[in-house]
């Protein structure tokens, strides 16, 4: 069973020796000057006139920072007349992150996927971008995604911590982000001032070392191809691998294939941890094993990988579904029992695919599946 997320709850005296403190209580907000989704460039001083400032150090590939878009969105829209500002910020270098790691999410943490991602999930409060340098970061010191900061009148830090106490909403008791803003607004001491938080940890610089690690290894796998008879089509078109299976067919002559070919084995190692199997097929006659081979082992295929074993390429694509009778390429994504869940003959929109894969893979956490639905 797929881990919910490796998350870990700091508590402030456990990070007191770490590279990246977080801004002490009392301290005044430090300078951001930084680019938002909308295009422009967001700086602290735009935001000087209110009675609070929270900034929210959040991201798009956690899926603990996922469950936290809604409130966040609710938290900016319910506070807003009240003299409120929000503000997230998302502090992670996406050079940094390996890509096992985007095993919750249909995209990484750049500034053009945080828009991708603003646009999918009507994201209407300011989301900057700070993983080019990452100053803002550590000067806040955020230790996992996400993490809020409220900011009184005077812009000096009143709490840090968690939003709430749990990415469940149906486990929530206790709003200590809210309860400080609304001990801000009624000039009231901030009875709680720090909470451990929880989600996935700040991905800084430093670990861009272990991302190309990482890919050194895959890319040391060696590559195999296998033939495929009628009978193993068949048999796959069944899903026996008792995983969410995605199957890829292409052609070393198929342009739109290989232009698409790097994007499936990616998708393949993002959620390959979450029991999805990728197998790719070429459509190729048998005699071109070789040439096949050369590809797989350009695009670094780690999937599990098959070619035609006989020219009579319509009676191989009929065992594998009969109503198949269009060119590659052609992909399908099965559920452990068999059943479609994504079909499409010709070029995929890669993240209408992901998107599919995530709200079907088994998790811990249905309300993670129900995100990827729009529910």
């Amino acid at each position: 069973m797929w881990r919910v997320v490796a998350f870990v709850v700091l508590a402030l005296s456990a990070w007191a020796q770490e590279p990246h403190p977080i801004l002490a209580l009392g301290s005044a907000a430090p300078n951001f000057e930084l680019p938002g989704v909308d295009g422009a460039t967001h700086k602290l001083a735009d935001y000087s006139s209110g009675a609070v400032l929270v900034v929210v150090f959040t991201c798009n590939h956690c899926p603990i920072a996922q469950m936290y878009e809604r409130r966040i969105t609710e938290l900016a829209a319910e506070y807003k007349d009240r003299g409120v500002a929000v503000v997230a910020i998302q502090p992670n270098d996406p050079t940094a992150i390996r890509i096992d790691e985007l095993d919750s999410s249909d995209i990484s943490d750049s500034l053009e996927e945080m828009k991708i991602r603003a646009r999918y999930k009507h994201l209407t409060y300011p989301y900057l971008y700070d993983g080019e340098t990452q100053a803002v970061t550590e000067a806040y010191g955020p230790q996992a995604t996400p993490h809020v900061f409220v900011f009184d009148r005077d812009r000096r830090l009143r709490y840090e911590g968690h939003f709430d106490n749990s990415y469940r909403l149906e486990l929530v008791k206790t709003h200590e982000a809210r309860d400080a803003i609304d001990a801000l607004l009624a000039h009231r001491e901030v009875a709680v001032k720090h909470t451990g938080v929880f989600g996935c940890s700040t991905k800084w610089k430093e670990k861009q070392a272990s991302r190309l690690e990482a890919l050194r290894k895959i890319e040391s796998q060696q590559v195999q191809l296998d033939m495929a008879s009628a009978a193993d089509l068949k048999a796959l078109r069944a899903n026996p691998t008792g995983k969410t299976l995605l199957v890829s067919f292409w052609a070393t002559w198929c342009g739109s294939c290989i232009h698409e070919f790097p994007d499936f084995e990616d998708t393949f190692r993002m959620y390959g941890v979450r029991d999805l199997e990728l197998v790719t097929v070429a459509a190729n006659m048998p005699d071109e094993k070789n040439t096949v081979l050369r590809v797989l082992e350009k695009m670094h295929a780690t999937s599990r990988n098959l070619l035609f074993a006989s020219d009579d390429t319509a009676a191989l694509q009929s065992a594998f579904d009969p109503g198949w009778e269009s060119a590659v390429p052609y992909t399908v994504l099965i559920a452990p029992d068999g059943k479609i869940l994504y079909q499409k003959q010709g070029s995929v929109d890669m993240l209408e695919l992901r998107r599919s894969i995530l709200a079907n893979l088994p998790s811990d956490y249905d309300g993670f599946n129900k995100y990827w639905l729009g529910q």
